[in-house]
């Protein structure tokens, strides 16, 4: 296995990844809270880690990839009594929106996807044992508090201090006059009327949002496991708050290291429904394909802030369409023939990119000289360098979770354009007559035909197996 850099949140820089076993990685994301479809943020959470765990287990790590699911919350109660539904029918069915989401973004599977719900048994146990050490306390109001005054290293993953903190900074973070710290945040809370409940020794309520992805990942990885992920805006409280309230109970270290993935802004502002600029995943699909969005996840580095527009996803279109070219060009001379042979340099270039902290951005780069490589191979009719090309692209595609559809049905698709004012049929008819058109030399009428379907967004390709068809970019 190939050592690998990557950004620890917590140390505020890049350092070596030392896996606590060997071969072995043990990583937790922090999941979605399903009472709505999920939004592109939730998309890139969502691609970021399922092409950084595609990469790791090709490089043969053993990864236990760990995502929860949040199904008991403010917002879902909310959502459920608005819509006279049960809670269970509301989240069952944004799970299934979520999962078939991730789906056509191409992300596989986690491992587990623990849900809130089925772990209430392991928070108390968790809560009870904070409450025993001192590092909790049950307040007047019915809730439980844990008191972040007593945890010394409150504040180590985001930097902050409490005496420097001001009370309210953070919409997580609740002012409440049964609080012995303004900063202390609630494990449990006490149910009110017509709100759903689970009996405990503080009496009928919930957990808070904090403690579920405490118990979910300790149960499901151990006390102390590798690495921790989400979207930078958990960073604070959320994670500073598992950290604190993890190692009080267990008195291990929680994480090793901690990954954040950039936000996404919305033409150049933050993404909020308040701006009129909020984009669920299913949004976003009617107007491009699915795995349009996932080239242009990966293409950018998984940190960095990107900015999402129509004009950013009609460029990644543009650049995806490219290898999508390069593979159908392959494949009308070799079919789908694959050699075991890489190219070394590309392949070497790819693993270093990837290695340094999971830069797709630099790998990207090394793909699209391949495409170019192999393009040329083709044009040279150099058939053993265009087979290494293309089984050095396909690989590298593959782990990056890119160019998975078939050829012609990516380059017809449809979805985001106006419908073609032909059926295939039609379209194919047309060729026909033109093959005729040729072949008696008429090629005024051979060339009517194809500017014809050109101008309706109909593009005509002369290939040694026959003509062939795609949409128009």
């Amino acid at each position: 296995m190939q050592p690998f850099v990557l950004y620890n949140s917590e140390q505020r820089k890049k350092v070596e990844f030392v896996p606590r076993k060997a071969g072995h990685i043990d990583m937790y994301v922090c999941g979605m809270t399903v009472y709505d479809y999920c939004h592109i943020g939730h998309a890139r959470v969502m691609v970021a880690f399922d092409y950084i765990i595609r990469f790791l287990r090709s490089q043969g790590w053993e990864v236990k990839y760990v995502r929860n699911i949040t199904d008991i919350d403010d917002k879902i109660i909310k959502r459920a009594n608005e819509n006279g539904e049960t809670i269970q029918a509301l989240t069952d069915r944004f799970i299934q929106a979520m999962n078939e989401d991730a789906h056509r973004l191409g992300c596989l599977a986690p491992d587990e996807a623990p849900r809130a719900t089925e772990y209430i048994d392991q928070m108390q146990n968790m809560i009870g044992k904070l409450v025993d050490n001192g590092s909790a306390y049950p307040a007047t109001n019915g809730d439980v508090y844990f008191q972040v005054e007593q945890f010394n290293k409150y504040g180590r993953l985001s930097g902050r201090k409490l005496d420097d903190m001001q009370a309210g900074a953070s919409d997580r973070v609740d002012v409440e006059v049964d609080k012995k710290h303004p900063f202390d945040f609630v494990l449990w809370k006490h149910a009110k009327e017509n709100e759903p409940f689970w009996n405990s020794p503080w009496g009928k309520g919930r957990p808070g949002w904090h403690i579920e992805c405490s118990a979910m990942s300790t149960c499901c990885l151990g006390n102390h496991f590798d690495i921790h992920g989400g979207g930078s805006d958990l960073l604070f409280p959320h994670h500073e708050n598992e950290i604190a309230q993890s190692e009080a109970a267990t008195g291990e270290q929680y994480v090793n290291y901690w990954m954040h993935v950039g936000f996404i802004n919305v033409d150049g502002e933050k993404m909020s429904k308040s701006l009129g600029n909020f984009f669920t995943i299913r949004d976003v699909m009617e107007k491009f394909h699915p795995e349009v969005i996932r080239y242009f996840i990966v293409s950018s580095h998984y940190r960095s802030p990107v900015n999402f527009s129509d004009v950013a996803l009609k460029e990644a279109k543009t650049a995806l369409t490219r290898f999508y070219h390069a593979f159908k060009a392959y494949q009308q001379q070799f079919n789908e023939e694959l050699t075991d042979h890489f190219s070394q340099i590309h392949l070497e270039r790819f693993n270093a990119a990837m290695c340094d902290d999971f830069n797709t951005a630099e790998a990207m780069a090394v793909l699209f000289e391949l495409a170019k490589e192999l393009n040329r191979a083709l044009k040279e009719e150099n058939a053993e360098q265009a087979k290494v090309f293309y089984s050095t692209l396909r690989h590298l595609t593959n782990i990056l979770g890119l160019v998975q559809h078939n050829v012609d049905d990516f380059l017809r698709s449809d979805i985001g354009q106006e419908a073609l004012g032909l059926s295939e049929s039609e379209i194919e008819e047309l060729i026909q007559q033109r093959v005729d058109a040729k072949k008696a030399k008429d090629f005024t009428k051979a060339d009517s035909i194809r500017q014809n379907l050109l101008n309706q967004g109909v593009v005509l390709e002369d290939t040694r197996q026959g003509t062939l068809w795609r949409r128009a970019d």
